[in-house]
């Protein structure tokens, strides 16, 4: 007769339900997978199979109950961990989109916003339309695939039971930082050749008072911005290239340091 032990069972659930977790908690919070137009349903469905696919490769869990204070501690930590994972990726979209709001509204497009699918919200058009190339490159280049591979090695680089260590958390804070430094090279190339027209339109406006600024300048700073932008596209892939994989060492990196200690 086949008998079947509590600890057992405590065993298989942890095994299923602390990797869940943290897998559950980097699929909600990383971009492409995240994305409000992605359903609940489908996020928690992918997550388990990720979960059955990884779970065999873990090695030893921790033996403890689900619902033991140590067990909640622990899916705690394990949502924590793939929150912070998630999160260090979707920052590299952030900062796109924020040059594409600094550049949209330089070029005098601050006031045309549109719905944005991706964030299921209203943004900006040149944020969007940049939001929408980055998120093509990033699937270009197989950055999903990196994405859930690592996500897959962080259960050997920071075992089930350990958690994330100050400096680990550091280093999030200090990626998000170093957004806003990377969202302003993007746009610079259009914040600096906008500045320069609107001092040369400045300049026009105190030779010439009879001009209509506003009539004159709105098509001459739109022109030059999309000039500008269209001569800059071809810098763009290998910047966001870049930034990707800083993103994906500083998310393992991160892991390793919280491993180290």
């Amino acid at each position: 007769m086949l008998t079947i032990t509590s600890t057992q069972i405590d065993a298989w659930l942890a095994g299923f339900m602390f990797p869940l977790a943290r897998i559950l908690a980097m699929i909600a919070s990383s971009p492409i997978f995240g994305n409000k137009q992605v359903t609940t349903r489908v996020k928690i469905g992918f997550s388990v199979i990720l979960t059955i696919i990884i779970a065999p490769t873990i090695g030893a869990m921790p033996t403890v109950a689900i619902g033991s204070g140590q067990g909640l501690l622990i899916m705690i930590q394990q949502i924590i961990i793939g929150i912070a994972m998630g999160f260090t990726m979707r920052l590299i979209f952030s900062a796109v989109e924020m040059a594409g709001e600094l550049s949209g509204l330089q070029m005098g497009l601050g006031f045309a916003s549109f719905y944005d699918p991706i964030n299921a919200n209203h943004s900006a058009i040149i944020a969007q339309w940049l939001g929408m190339i980055a998120a093509l490159a990033f699937l270009s280049m197989n950055g999903h695939l990196y994405m859930l591979s690592g996500l897959a090695e962080s259960f050997q680089t920071l075992p089930i039971g350990n958690m994330m260590s100050n400096q680990g958390f550091y280093s999030v804070a200090s990626w998000g930082g170093s957004i806003f430094a990377y969202a302003l090279q993007i746009s610079l190339p259009i914040l600096a050749a906008l500045l320069i027209t609107n001092i040369a339109l400045g300049i026009l406006t105190r030779a010439a008072p009879q001009l209509n600024l506003f009539a004159v300048g709105f098509p001459i700073t739109l022109a030059i911005g999309f000039f500008v932008l269209a001569l800059s596209m071809p810098y763009f892939s290998p910047l966001l290239d870049r930034l990707i994989q800083e993103g994906l060492g500083t998310m393992m990196i991160n892991l390793i340091q919280s491993n180290q200690r």
